[in-house]
């Protein structure tokens, strides 16, 4: 099957599970987005083997189309810290930082920007299905993460990490949370022996957490914490606006 063909096939099993009638957009950039907004509400059930292989196939097609970079090729710029700028789905690493939500199912949100949406788009429907079944219908708490099979990102594993949503004022609790979610992020690594992180901007985005502020601690906790995981060879500070690396160029020079 050609790229087209299996969004087509895709579409129509996702709208046949819907209930509803087969649409297809003649342009390509609307199937991609309807597709993308299909995957998004889709709940987190189980799918045909038929509808994994066209999925994996396609999702795996999509990403290398818009080039994967390795860890091995990124240089650090302090220690074994690092930072990329570009989108996380396409990094190829050990393990990749979801910044998620309580619930950890992903966003719900049809083509919402957040990385959470992203994460869960192309690693697939198999990483919805399996966060539920790892919750068990509990929540996350803050500060806390957990980690996961990536299924059809480059990377081996994601780690989903729940930073504090900031309402208000910042105080002194979120700061504290956010370093908690970034030291729960090494603990989850150790777990598999993971050789290369790449971190995004935990709660800089709906989280509403200054970025300035956010990068310091983050800053702060990987270096305090780096030292007491030598197995790990790199730390990635992975960034995808131009206002945020110019942020960490600053705070690592």
């Amino acid at each position: 099957m050609t790229q087209a063909e299996r969004r087509a096939y895709l579409i129509g099993e996702l709208l046949k599970e819907r209930h509803e009638r087969f649409f297809l957009p003649e342009e390509e950039g609307e199937q991609k987005r309807l597709l993308r907004a299909l995957f998004n509400v889709r709940g987190p059930l189980a799918a045909s083997p038929e509808f994994l292989e066209v999925q994996d196939a396609y999702l795996r097609e999509e990403i290398a189309s818009r080039g994967v970079t390795s860890a091995r090729d990124i240089e650090p710029v302090e220690g074994r810290l690092c930072i990329r700028q570009g989108d996380i789905t396409t990094l190829e690493c050990g393990a990749v930082v979801n910044a998620a939500n309580r619930r950890m199912l992903g966003c719900f949100c049809p083509n919402h920007g957040c990385i959470d949406n992203a994460i869960h788009t192309f690693a697939g429907v198999q990483l919805r299905l399996f966060c539920a079944s790892m919750m068990g219908g509990r929540l996350e708490q803050t500060g806390g993460a957990r980690i996961t099979p990536a299924f059809n990102l480059p990377c081996d594993f994601v780690v989903h990490a729940v930073g504090p949503e900031v309402r208000g004022p910042l105080t002194p609790g979120h700061e504290r949370l956010l370093a908690a979610a970034y030291e729960a992020c090494f603990r989850c690594a150790e777990k598999y022996r993971v050789r290369s992180m790449a971190f995004c901007c935990i709660s800089t985005g709906e989280f509403r957490f200054p970025p300035g502020r956010a990068a310091e601690i983050a800053v702060e906790t990987v270096r305090s914490c780096i030292d007491r995981y030598p197995w790990m060879e790199k730390v990635i500070f992975n960034v995808f606006k131009d206002s945020d690396a110019a942020i960490y160029q600053r705070l690592l020079g």
